[in-house]
């Protein structure tokens, strides 16, 4: 019998799981130099608590936000409590679970990452036409659910926190040179 095809699918398979690995590693690291305050891990975390119901930022539901455990989820949420961006309180719902709260400087920190987000996604997605954009996520999302377990993304839209004037400005100009870069790359090709 021959097994050409299935050595050939093996050999994309492996080639595929330590591509990934390498590429989630470098996004991770080059994400840490970007956002400054944070790490990429507690930047995501912050941005799986704003993609949840106020009355639902358990731990749990954090976790599976996150795609990881809850052990994972509880040591990120300590480390940015110690900095004081967020704060746990008794869950109004279930007396055996936390709820997490984003705090005001918090707050302060997610708008600040929020534009420099803006400018990571850019530089890191600079190569991607938007139909290569949603394929990917498609993809990436197909093999999340590797295991049959649907990804909870992050598909809603957050709800807004409080930014300052002068912080919604920064924004929107971050959101033009996104735009130009974008503009640039759909010249070119």
């Amino acid at each position: 019998m021959d097994f050409s095809k299935e050595l050939k699918d093996l050999f994309f398979m492996q080639q595929a799981y330590a591509t990934l690995f390498s590429v989630l590693n470098k996004i991770q690291f080059r994400g840490d130099v970007y956002f400054e305050s944070l790490t990429s891990r507690q930047f995501m975390t912050m941005v799986a608590i704003l993609h949840l119901p106020e009355e639902e930022t358990t731990i749990n539901n954090i976790a599976k936000k996150l795609g990881t455990s809850k052990q994972n989820a509880n040591k990120l949420i300590g480390s940015i409590e110690k900095r004081g961006y967020l704060r746990t309180e008794p869950s109004k719902r279930d007396k055996r679970a936390v709820n997490v709260k984003i705090t005001e400087s918090g707050n302060q920190i997610m708008a600040e990452c929020g534009e420099k987000a803006i400018y990571f996604m850019a530089d890191l997605f600079k190569e991607f036409t938007t139909e290569e954009l949603e394929t990917l996520w498609n993809l990436l999302k197909k093999l999340y659910s590797f295991d049959g377990e649907e990804q909870d993304g992050f598909e809603e839209t957050a709800p807004d926190f409080e930014i300052e004037q002068d912080r919604g400005a920064l924004q929107t100009r971050a959101l033009q040179e996104f735009a130009k870069s974008r503009l640039q790359k759909g010249d070119s090709e």
